[in-house]
């Protein structure tokens, strides 16, 4: 008597399970192909086994596409595996997935699979018929020489009729691009099991697109609104060069000098790690710490000998006078008010206007300070010779910590040194302020700057049973 087909079923899986490991789809597949035939009638086995093959296809590629889609890999990679998937639930040999892009209507490829001739980047211009007409659609369709021009346009790099059957892909509604697919073996054409199949795992595929094509615009906005800081900061950065050229312009002795102090701030702030946007902050306030000058008489910045009381509070009021007229005007960055009031403030309390200690000014503040006090100190002035750069930093070393923060007076080391060797960036001193002294010099300043820091400090260690 021949076996049943419920009996070598049973047979099938006890000798899979003895094995103590998991089924594999083909076998579960075959499993329930016995099971098929055991169930149907004779003349309908060939027919429903078909059938159930392309389902069983169906829920083995929603299978694979759940982790395609939730894998964190390149949309690239995520786009071929879903067309693979539907590729084989729908037995194509050619398939191609495209994003719509509504500005202008377009479709492009973003994997295409099987096809002899299909640019990279296939795409398809759309007029607003196409567009209605893809929308409009439900589910799957079966393209014929009448229908081609109803969905697609033959205006692109890739003929239409490579085409035979088109799954429109929409996310609440909208579209978000399109799976088309080409010949089957044996120029097959496409059966309502294989459209079933398509629309089903097309649902899913049509969140994905649409999902990355939420990133990409919030990516390109991201990026738009970068470029346009960014040329806004460059528009900010050449109105404030004119600034300060202005703001120098009383004083033929020290033309440049805001330029400089700016442009020694954000390399001194560079050098201590900051952040592109704090650098430009800190460029911005160089060039307007000394804005507060044009309100002083000319006569005091040609004077060759020292200001008497009453003209040293005159030049001092600067700082108060630029802080006025900073404060009135909302720059991209905040901070600048502080700096043109503060620059000339020191760690010990000894400047002006407000006295304030090391830890009651900012850190953008002390660095604008000290910048300014270094072009200072290089330049010439009507009542003594510029220093030298050796010179100067020595003076800095030696008023750290005291005057300056030793933080950013090594900030200046660096930079300086930086020049001294030469690197390949811009340098910080251009024009006649030239580096007059070595590398291995200014590293002595840079060991002493950090002796005198330390000096006093006692640091216990694990091994000193502290």
């Amino acid at each position: 008597m021949a076996e049943s087909a419920s009996s070598r079923c049973f047979h099938f899986c006890h000798r899979i399970k003895v094995t103590n490991k998991r089924i594999p789809s083909q076998h579960l597949q075959h499993v329930t192909l016995i099971l098929l035939s055991d169930l149907a009638p004779t003349s309908c086995v060939a027919i429903q086994t078909n059938n159930l093959r392309r389902l069983l296809h169906t829920v083995e590629a929603l299978s694979e596409l759940g982790p395609a889609l939730t894998a964190e890999r390149e949309f690239s990679e995520t786009a071929r595996l879903m067309l693979s998937a539907v590729m084989e639930a729908a037995g194509a040999r050619e398939g191609a997935l495209l994003l719509f892009n509504d500005k202008p209507a377009m479709l492009t490829s973003a994997s295409a699979q099987g096809f002899a001739l299909m640019p990279d980047p296939a795409f398809i211009p759309l007029l607003p018929k196409h567009v209605h007409a893809l929308t409009a659609a439900r589910g799957p369709i079966v393209l014929n020489a009448s229908t081609y021009s109803v969905f697609l346009s033959s205006n692109g790099n890739v003929a239409p009729e490579l085409f035979k059957c088109l799954a429109p892909l929409k996310a609440g509604g909208r579209l978000a691009g399109v799976v088309a697919l080409g010949r089957r073996p044996g120029d097959a054409l496409y059966e309502d099991s294989e459209l079933d199949a398509m629309d089903l795992l097309c649902n899913y595929i049509a969140l994905a697109v649409q999902n990355h094509a939420l990133t990409q615009s919030i990516t390109q906005r991201v990026s738009e609104n970068l470029r346009l800081m960014a040329s806004l900061h460059g528009f900010y950065d050449n109105a404030l060069e004119a600034f300060a050229t202005a703001i120098d312009v009383k004083h033929v002795n020290i033309h440049g000098h805001s330029l400089r102090v700016g442009r020694y701030a954000a390399a001194i702030g560079e050098a201590m790690g900051m952040e592109p946007s704090e650098v430009a902050a800190l460029r911005s306030a160089g060039y307007l710490h000394d804005i507060g000058k044009v309100a002083v008489d000319r006569r005091l910045f040609g004077k060759t000998s020292a200001l008497n009381p009453e003209e040293f509070r005159e030049m001092a009021d600067h700082t108060i006078v630029g802080h006025q007229i900073v404060s009135s005007v909302q720059f991209p960055w905040p901070n600048i008010p502080e700096a043109v009031r503060w620059h000339h403030e020191r760690s010990d309390g000894s400047g002006y206007p407000d006295k304030l200690v090391q830890a009651d000014v900012p850190m953008g503040v002390r660095i604008v300070g000290l910048a300014d006090s270094f072009d200072a100190m290089t330049t010439i002035r009507p009542y003594r010779a510029p220093f030298s750069v050796g010179s100067a930093l020595s003076d800095l070393v030696r008023m750290a910590p005291q005057k300056f923060d030793p933080n950013v007076v090594q900030g200046l080391l660096i930079q300086v040194r930086r020049d001294a060797v030469g690197s390949n960036r811009t340098p910080m001193l251009e024009g006649s302020t030239t580096v007059n002294i070595a590398a291995g010099d200014i590293d002595q300043l840079a060991a002493s700057l950090q002796h005198k820091v330390s000096r006093g400090k006692v640091y216990l260690t694990k091994e000193s049973g502290s």
